[in-house]
């Protein structure tokens, strides 16, 4: 381990119950005049959107609604949402929803002023530098579930239709100018999603933990995070209507979005392909290789899970906290194995090749070869 790196953690957040009705002053804000509120299909109808819209219209910024957003979104998503913007002459974004919605919406105002291809933006190495910073939109960034943290992160993730990978768009400006974060919004999450979302803050807040880099901030966060988690999911879960429960799982996914500025690792590698070539919930696939992925990283990891298991009061240590993520996951009715989440003739080759090229394998604490990665992905169907 090397004691340098590069840290920041500067998003604005408007934090508590209630509070999207600041959504006007919070546009007023960032310099947004006319914003396209971005947003997948199963939000556009619902009361929550409907009630958003409604506000921003009261305060003569119109309801200017684009929501045909995949739930892992692509390109195609990305050409519609960037015609909707420039022939809508919008001066900036509103980025509402839960994952699929953020980063669409933030991709969006990260490219109405770019000329070359999302593709080129990708993050590795300095990609982002190529991008035309001064023509970035304002994004305002309200979430309504409590799981990927996009709402305070720098990147978007895109799905390419053609090859069935996931690419991580990252510029350092597509940070949010303000974030809203409203428990009352999540509160008509379906129990299914709540699990997913509430395992996608838990998985993040693990692979930042145990990433190898150096980032002792993220790594306090990433242990209070998965504290957060262990207490709340399940009466979230329980109880849709717990706002204390739902404000900290808001909590929880912001801080593992900020946590994983030290790194993921092999659960972000395997379920970013299996998400893009199946179309399942990110989420939930990481909660479904969590497991195998533990027991893959433990001779790198064993000291510093015993710690972790002390403090969130788990007995046993190791395998304690092993046991501790098979019986959430039961408890949350996550699927057992790949299989039962609908993976079926996988094409081993592809999956292994996609993980290996994946962002999130350098910050896995054990290296990844095709071999190893093989073995993991036979492990967790």
């Amino acid at each position: 381990m090397q004691l340098n790196g590069n840290w920041s953690y500067p998003t604005a957040i408007r934090f508590g119950a209630g509070r999207i009705n600041e959504i006007a002053d919070a546009c007023n804000a960032a310099g947004i005049s006319k914003p396209l509120l971005v947003t997948d299909r199963g939000l556009a109808n619902l009361p929550i959107t409907t009630s958003t819209l409604a506000l921003l219209d009261q305060a003569g910024l119109g309801q200017a609604m684009f929501a045909e957003v995949d739930p892992n979104p692509n390109e195609n998503n990305l050409e519609q949402g960037l015609k909707a913007y420039r022939d809508g002459g919008h001066d900036g974004v509103i980025a509402f929803g839960g994952g699929s919605g953020l980063d669409l919406g933030k991709i969006v105002a990260f490219m109405c002023g770019q000329t070359r291809p999302v593709w080129d933006y990708e993050d590795v190495g300095d990609w982002w530098t190529r991008a035309d910073a001064d023509n970035i939109a304002p994004i305002i960034a309200v979430p309504t579930t409590a799981g990927t943290g996009s709402e305070v992160g720098r990147a978007g993730v895109l799905s390419n239709s053609e090859t069935h990978e996931k690419k991580i768009i990252f510029h350092p400006k597509i940070l949010a100018a303000v974030v809203i974060c409203d428990p009352e919004l999540t509160v008509g999450m379906p129990a299914a999603i709540t699990a997913g979302t509430g395992m996608d803050a838990f998985a993040h807040c693990l692979e930042a933990y145990c990433s190898p880099h150096y980032h002792p901030m993220s790594q306090g966060i990433a242990v209070e995070g998965m504290r957060l988690v262990k207490e709340y999911l399940p009466r979230a879960y329980a109880d849709g209507s717990d706002i204390e429960a739902r404000a900290h799982m808001m909590s929880a996914a912001a801080m593992g979005a900020t946590a994983f500025q030290k790194g993921l690792g092999a659960i972000h590698a395997l379920s970013h392909p299996i998400g893009a070539f199946y179309n399942s919930h990110h989420g939930t696939t990481n909660a479904v290789v969590m497991a195998p992925v533990l027991k893959f990283n433990r001779a790198a990891i064993e000291t510093r899970i015993d710690a972790l298991a002390a403090y969130l009061g788990i007995a046993e240590g190791f395998d304690g906290f092993y046991n501790y993520v098979v019986e959430l996951n039961t408890s949350l009715g996550i699927p057992a194995n790949l299989t039962d989440l609908g993976v079926t003739n996988p094409d081993m080759d592809w999956l292994v090749a996609s993980a290996l090229k994946d962002p999130s394998v350098g910050g896995n604490p054990i290296e990844m070869t095709e071999s190893n990665t093989r073995t993991l992905f036979e492990a967790c169907l």
